[in-house]
């Protein structure tokens, strides 16, 4: 009988060492992913990146973003979409996984099961098909937002076809776009992920010669209307959002352009 405990005393030590040797492992790899995302990417317009209200960025291969732990989702997902992005390549859907770049931890994709809502993304696995690793990057968790389906196969569907269209008219375009995480809001799921009342994004031209800005603020709901009635001025976001979207540029141009409505030369009419 001795003998027979000893030999059980040794085997869970055993185990106990394996379990505790995977977990260091698993803490240090999380470690060198977070540092990694601290990284400014060689793929990333620095330039363009907005502010933050948060204090916490991630860079990732294909997007950065601004990660909220109140709201457990991003304040802005940014990213440059090239035409050489655009392709037309059916890779695999895979399963969302936790970003383990965001320090404070993103929030767990089971708060979405039954909650009703999709599993809304931010920066499109549409517009990351140039590789099956810049696809698969956008279903990270910290990459999506609570969305009822009819909008986000609706009209925030409508409006991410047309950026592809301008991308390649234009030879690429900026992308800023998030969710407004403002007022009062419904959460789903035991982390409490914060469900927008209102979507926006905001696209910048530097490829045509002069550099031009388009905005647009949809309340989180299908919609029929034609996608000039939701452009707002970049302003109007940097209002109800707090965050100061191209700190970068010369503050006369930046002035002239977060003011502006037009929308003539963003060619509504095709695409």
């Amino acid at each position: 009988m001795k003998k027979r405990t000893l030999y059980y005393i040794a085997g869970g030590l055993i185990l106990f060492g394996v379990y505790f040797y995977e977990y260091i492992l698993d803490e240090e790899i999380k470690a060198e992913v977070v540092e990694t995302g601290r990284e400014v990417k060689k793929n990333t317009n620095k330039y363009f990146l907005p502010s933050t209200t948060t204090g916490y960025v991630v860079h990732h291969e294909g997007y950065s973003l601004s990660y909220s732990e109140t709201h457990e989702q991003a304040e802005w997902v940014a990213y440059e979409l090239k035409k050489s992005h655009l392709s037309n390549i059916n890779h695999k859907r895979p399963y969302f996984e936790i970003d383990h770049a965001v320090e404070t931890g993103a929030a767990h994709w089971r708060n979405y099961k039954n909650s009703g809502f999709d599993r809304g993304h931010l920066c499109p696995a549409g517009d990351r098909k140039y590789t099956k690793e810049a696809h698969d990057e956008t279903f990270l968790t910290s990459n999506i937002s609570p969305q009822e389906h009819q909008f986000n196969a609706g009209i925030w569907n409508t409006l991410e076809q047309k950026v592809r269209y301008w991308a390649r008219k234009y030879d690429g375009v900026f992308i800023i776009t998030g969710g407004v995480l403002a007022g009062e809001m419904d959460s789903i799921g035991d982390e409490h992920v914060s469900v927008p009342n209102s979507f926006y994004k905001i696209i910048l031209d530097n490829n045509s010669g002069r550099i031009k800005i388009i905005a647009f603020l949809m309340p989180h709901e299908n919609s029929n209307k034609p996608l000039y009635e939701f452009v707002v001025s970049v302003d109007d976001i940097e209002k109800i959002t707090g965050i100061d979207f191209f700190p970068e540029l010369e503050d006369g141009l930046e002035n002239v352009l977060e003011a502006s409505i037009d929308y003539k030369d963003w060619n509504f009419n095709k695409g």
